[in-house]
């Protein structure tokens, strides 16, 4: 995957997606829910309320809002600091409204809890401590210092101090616990995001040389005919200018030429050359397609094909499918890059089901890990990876995630087990201690040859020149 387009998913922060206009508005409504509650407590209920200071507080809310509005576009994306900013500013705002009106004997004072929650849904970690911390700095403080409510009477309106610490008490846990779970849960999200953009971007470009190759192929097919052609006229002329040695001579050229251009074409279309349209291979083939790049990566890969039992002796030709090439070759990469000598790719059909396993004589996976096999940005330690024979290996963690979610779009069902573990059932093989992948498909989702998958005869046959 090209590294700019993984920079465009990954350098992404969450709180630049939040544009400036959406939290102006928010801020509006804020502060016209701020005026309604102030009228209202002093016109219905007859509340003694420092009005001076309480509308202060909330004509400078308004004052920033408005300078945001000249100061910067309508469509501006906030950066993370920004965004820290306007929340901390609003945070504060409020705390000074509770001040005013009477602390966390106020009923409002629940509102704290809001500027924690969004920090934590768009800022990363830090920001979202620093806010959450502010928040429950100020509750205490707003428990102890604050102006009291009084009524028209001049009565003193207050809870039982023990409702006060209960106050504060749900107040502190009600930031925590929500800040964290909204924390986790937009972190999960953003992860399995940006993690499908990079599935969608493996197989997009797993696609292209598939359409590539396909283009080659049907290229080479095309001018199979013209060049058979032009090498029976050049081949004629060459008998029939015996006489005149300087244009046999170029003739003959005609000829060679036109043998390069069979050969060239052939070796472009190779891959296309017995599945005109690429959309059928062997079982092997797709294999061996797939395990290409990391062939002489340093590591000793053995194949191996066979049926199962109640299988043909034949072996079935697969739908061409780019995420099952994708998917097996980011598996294949796997073993490769965290074995110490050995791959083992085994291969085997009965049929009810293809089967396709991959094992290595590495550590395996990490036991913690097992739970979370298949989740994107899960990774080992880098230092764990050869990177002797792989020096630009990053370890990003998407890598089984990718596979996973294109195999199991083709219909496959993959398990994941060790070789060390005595009571796994994928190998009984001492030497494949590593690491094991088996992904099995039902015959009916890829074979080639069967239901709405079969190819049409005459598709499928090759040029010839």
């Amino acid at each position: 995957m090209p590294e700019s387009n993984m920079s465009l998913v990954l350098g992404q922060e969450r709180s630049s997606w939040i544009r400036l206009r959406t939290m102006i508005l928010l801020r509006w409504v804020a502060i016209a829910g701020q005026i309604v509650a102030i009228t209202v407590a002093q016109q219905t209920y007859h509340l003694q309320l420092n009005l001076g200071l309480c509308y202060l507080a909330i004509g400078v809310s308004a004052v920033v809002n408005v300078m945001a509005i000249f100061a910067f576009p309508g469509n501006k994306r906030l950066s993370e600091f920004e965004n820290f900013l306007m929340v901390l500013f609003d945070l504060q705002q409020l705390g000074v409204l509770l001040y005013l009106t009477g602390g966390l004997h106020n009923p409002f004072a629940l509102l704290l809890v809001g500027p924690v929650i969004i920090s934590a849904n768009v800022m990363g970690l830090r920001s979202t401590l620093i806010i959450g911390t502010t928040a429950i700095i100020l509750v205490t403080l707003l428990a102890l210092y604050h102006l009291p409510l009084k009524t028209e009477m001049g009565f003193v309106l207050r809870i039982p101090d023990v409702f006060v610490f209960g106050h504060w008490t749900a107040i502190v846990i009600a930031m925590v616990f929500l800040g964290a779970y909204s924390y986790r849960i937009s972190s999960e999200v953003q992860s399995m995001s940006e993690a499908l953009a990079a599935t969608q971007m493996a197989l997009a470009r797993e696609q292209k040389l598939t359409d590539l190759g396909g283009v080659v192929a049907a290229a080479a097919h095309e001018l199979g005919t013209p060049l058979a052609t032009i090498k029976l006229a050049s081949s004629e002329l060459v008998e029939e200018l015996d006489d005149r040695p300087d244009l046999r001579e170029d003739a003959a050229l005609i000829r060679e030429q036109a043998d390069r251009c069979r050969d060239i074409l052939r070796n472009m279309g190779r891959a296309g050359k017995d599945d005109l349209h690429l959309r059928q291979a062997p079982l092997s083939t797709v294999i061996h397609e797939a395990a290409e790049p990391h062939v002489n990566r340093g590591k000793t890969l053995h194949f191996d094909e066979g049926p199962g039992e109640g299988g043909d002796l034949q072996q079935p030709s697969i739908l061409r499918k780019p995420e099952v090439i994708h998917g097996l070759r980011n598996l294949i990469q796997n073993a490769v890059d965290f074995a110490r000598s050995t791959v083992w790719v085994e291969a085997e059909w009965t049929a009810e089901a293809i089967t396709v396993t991959i094992m290595d004589d590495g550590r395996g996976y990490p036991a913690h890990m097992f739970g979370r096999i298949g989740d994107p940005f899960v990774r080992r330690r880098r230092a764990e990876v050869d990177t002797r024979s792989r020096p630009e290996y990053e370890g990003m963690g998407l890598g089984l995630f990718i596979a996973k979610t294109l195999l199991e779009r083709s219909g496959a069902e993959l398990k994941f087990a060790n070789g060390s573990d005595p009571y796994q059932t994928l190998t009984d093989l001492a030497e494949r201690r590593g690491a094991i992948v088996q992904v099995t498909w039902p015959r009916s989702q890829i074979d080639a040859q069967t239901g709405e998958n079969a190819v049409p005869v005459g598709l499928n046959e090759p040029f010839r020149v």
